[in-house]
């Protein structure tokens, strides 16, 4: 396999709690925000307008979210295979559709001159649909850890291990969401989707170095746990930073040049990736040493 960087001999065992701490102070950072400013729920949560629009003559995506943007609407658009329809979407009560849907249109008819539209459908939708997918997606979520946990305590024969393991996954969701409240980023169902991915990231690097761990027990039964842990993640450090740094430059190019549509979802991967890494290495495999040398 390729190697990155060559053999290391990085003490993580000794630098544990220092890990942990910066780890407190993201996860306590997060959880200020979120208690001060909350998070900020997007349309899928909140319900709002929701407005269906047909051009005569085809105007691009960019076109109709410079001209909602300066109409002073934030709002989530949703184009057509034709490029002459376009479905919008505006956070706001039930009894504000009207007045919604008549600045969209206000901000149509001032930035688009020449292009006149018709109106498809004007309507009220409900945060009912984006709360239920939102509850079976925590559903799945807590499923899928215990199915983890599971799984790596009978591969591995520790429930510890597995625990550990998900420990790193809350890590790594905590300080996204986090992330995602200090810079004031909507949180739809896209970003419950990258979440998701997050966790799944994350817990595939964690059971490869596991996965060493477990093989050098088997090699070398009389190790120290401390120098066990050490040795194989250091062994796995190049194969885990060129998985991640992979990943980080997609999501980078997404992040920078992917447009307005799915830079909320690049951000979270951007973040989510990053502490994946770092959960990986300075977390999940220390709590290990932790949980089993207090054992002993």
């Amino acid at each position: 396999m390729m190697v990155l960087i060559k053999k290391t001999n990085i003490d993580f065992i000794a630098k544990r709690h220092i890990f942990f701490a910066i780890s407190a102070l993201l996860i306590g950072a997060g959880i200020i925000s979120m208690a001060v400013k909350g998070l900020n729920l997007g349309l899928d949560f909140t319900g709002g307008t929701l407005l269906q629009l047909r051009f005569e003559k085809p105007v691009s995506t960019a076109d109709v979210r410079a001209a909602l943007s300066k109409g002073g609407l934030e709002t989530t658009i949703q184009s057509f295979s034709d490029r002459n329809a376009y479905q919008i979407k505006v956070k706001g009560a039930q009894d504000k559709v009207n007045e919604i849907s008549d600045q969209i249109m206000a901000a149509f008819t001032a930035n688009l001159p020449g292009n006149t539209f018709t109106e498809e459908r004007r309507d009220y939708v409900g945060p009912v649909v984006g709360r239920d997918l939102a509850k079976k997606a925590l559903f799945a979520m807590v499923l899928s850890l215990f199915g983890i946990i599971v799984y790596v305590a009978f591969r591995f024969s520790n429930p510890v291990w597995g625990a550990a393991g998900v420990l790193a996954i809350f890590h790594d969701v905590a300080v996204t969401a986090g992330a995602l409240s200090i810079t004031n980023r909507e949180i739809d169902l896209v970003i419950v989707a990258a979440l998701l991915t997050i966790a799944g990231y994350s817990i595939n690097d964690t059971i490869v170095i596991f996965d060493r761990m477990r093989d050098n027990i088997r090699m070398f039964p009389k190790m120290s746990l401390g120098k066990l842990v050490n040795t194989s993640v250091n062994e796995t450090l190049s194969r885990t930073l060129i998985t991640n740094l992979t990943v980080l430059a997609v999501v980078a190019i997404l992040f920078v040049f992917g447009g307005e549509v799915i830079n909320n979802f690049a951000f979270a991967m951007l973040v989510g990736s990053i502490c994946g890494t770092y959960s990986t290495i300075a977390i999940a495999t220390p709590l290990v040493y932790q949980w089993e040398n207090k054992g002993k």
